[in-house]
């Protein structure tokens, strides 16, 4: 995948520091569209893009790649292994050094710090050209020739799909929600390797964490929100709200006003109230109705009103001639005495 390449890119130059001046490459589908008779090649737009960016080999972009028969100015040639000796030689050296035996890891992002790890102790060998120094040495003088990094490339490939009538797109065979406002509607899908974007009138208007897998459903309650207004019942066994994953306080609650009548609507009406304000306040909120011994929407919708706009105490600037001199003492025997008083008259 082309984004795949492009995080390859970023991770790559955050890890040196700053960008060579030229990239050496093979024709991999990712940067070649094209290939001609002979060194001629059509580079990918966005691959092009991605150069520009970072300005390496900027005067000639579509000649990017070094082979190792004299041309500096061509890409390898396909099947030509010979050409690229050395390279195809380095790739079986990393894939000894770093992945036998295979590693396992839970996460991309373990497996991507471990990487970072075992190349900082690589660095320590000797370099194969001066044995005398080591690999992180050697690059320390050559990183004063790299161009310094300005930016970080949006490394994103972009889809044009349609929103369908549940409020989903498809991407690599796993759909992702959108906010139920767009459904219907053609929108912007910007991939890259960690997340996915989705885009309509210049907004972002959903964000999600890639997935590698398929036919998975990545779902965000909160875009669906309005259909519950219109349908509160789909609270109960909605799929997009069957894993919610709200605060214990906010569950806690919910559980409680869905067994009264009509709590459907009116714990809605409390989400509603909570997408603009913020759902930690809708959890203090509950938390604080829990402490209580009266659990409904119409307090727990009070304790979120008081939180959001607390009461403010006036001060009053009082003129020193209409101050007391003499304050009155409170005489609580006083309400004793109408207490006496009442009973008399029963």
């Amino acid at each position: 995948m082309q984004e795949m390449v492009f995080d390859a890119h970023n991770r790559a130059f955050a890890f040196f520091g700053d960008v060579p001046l030229r990239m050496i490459y093979d024709n991999l589908k990712a940067v070649v569209d094209t290939i001609f008779i002979g060194k001629e090649r059509l580079f990918n737009r966005r691959f092009m893009v991605l150069a520009n960016h970072y300005l390496y080999y900027a005067f000639r972009l579509h000649r990017l790649a070094t082979t190792k028969c004299g041309s500096n100015r061509s890409p390898a040639t396909p099947a030509s292994g010979w050409e690229k000796g050395q390279v195809e030689n380095q790739v079986g050296n990393i894939r000894e050094w770093l992945f036998t035996p295979l590693a396992r890891f839970a996460s991309f992002e373990a497996l991507n710090a471990w990487l970072a790890t075992r190349c900082r102790e690589l660095a320590a060998r000797k370099h194969p050209v001066t044995p005398e120094q080591s690999i992180a040495t050697c690059f320390i003088t050559e990183q004063l020739a790299l161009r310094r990094i300005t930016a970080t490339f949006d490394g994103y490939v972009e889809h044009m799909l349609r929103v369908s009538s549940t409020c989903l797109v498809v991407l690599d065979r796993n759909r992702y929600s959108v906010p139920a406002a767009f459904a219907g509607r053609a929108v912007s899908v910007r991939s890259t390797a960690t997340e996915v974007r989705v885009v309509a009138d210049g907004a972002v208007i959903a964000e999600h964490a890639r997935r590698f897998g398929r036919d998975q459903l990545i779902c965000d309650p909160w875009h669906y929100l309005p259909i519950l207004e219109r349908k509160p019942g789909a609270l109960r066994n909605g799929v997009p709200f069957l894993d919610w994953d709200l605060p214990t306080s906010i569950r806690l609650v919910r559980d409680r006003i869905l067994k009264q009548p009509k709590g459907d609507r009116v714990f809605v009406e409390l989400l509603m109230m909570a997408r603009e304000v913020g759902l930690d306040v809708l959890e203090v909120a509950c938390e604080l109705v829990l402490d209580g011994t009266v659990v409904s929407a119409s307090v727990v919708l009070n304790e979120m009103r008081r939180l959001v706009a607390p009461g403010q105490s006036i001060l009053l600037n009082v003129p020193d001639m209409l101050k007391l001199q003499i304050e009155p003492l409170a005489d609580c025997g006083r309400y004793d005495h109408l207490r006496e008083v009442s009973h008399v008259l029963h």
